[in-house]
C-alpha cells in the first residue's frame, strides 16, 4: 500500500490525481467521505478524472463528454464510454493517512 494523502487532504465531493508506483492514479472522496481509486484517463478520451472531474455518489462524470463511471466497480453507466476503468484497493487508516494498493482490484 502507498501512502496518498491525509484524509483532512481531500475534501468530500473531490478528486486527485496521485502517483502510485509510476502509474497515474486518481482518489476520490465521496460526499458520504468514502475514498475510492480508479485509473486516472477516462477510458473513452484520455482526460484526468483525478484533476477534473465531477463527483455524484459513488460516481464519477467527465466533462470531456460526460461519460459516468461507477467508482466502486470502474464499470461505464452511459455512452460515450463503453469500458471498464481499472479501480485500486483503499484503505482509511486509523490516524487518517489514506492508501491506495498499487495492485489492482479483482471483482
Amino acid at each position: 500500500m502507498i501512502r496518498a494523502c491525509s484524509r483532512d487532504d481531500l475534501a468530500p465531493g473531490t478528486s486527485v490525481t496521485v502517483d502510485v508506483v509510476g502509474k497515474a492514479v486518481a482518489l476520490f472522496r465521496t460526499e458520504s467521505g468514502e475514498f475510492f481509486a480508479t485509473q486516472d484517463s477516462c477510458t473513452h478520451e484520455q482526460w484526468s478524472l483525478g484533476s477534473e472531474s465531477e463527483v455524484e455518489g459513488d460516481e464519477v462524470v467527465c466533462p470531456l463528454h460526460m461519460a459516468r463511471f461507477d467508482l466502486r466497480t470502474g464499470k461505464p453507466l452511459c455512452f460515450p464510454a463503453t469500458v471498464a476503468m481499472t479501480t485500486y484497493p483503499v484503505h482509511v487508516a486509523d490516524n487518517g493517512d489514506v492508501f491506495i494498493s498499487p495492485e489492482q482490484s479483482h471483482d
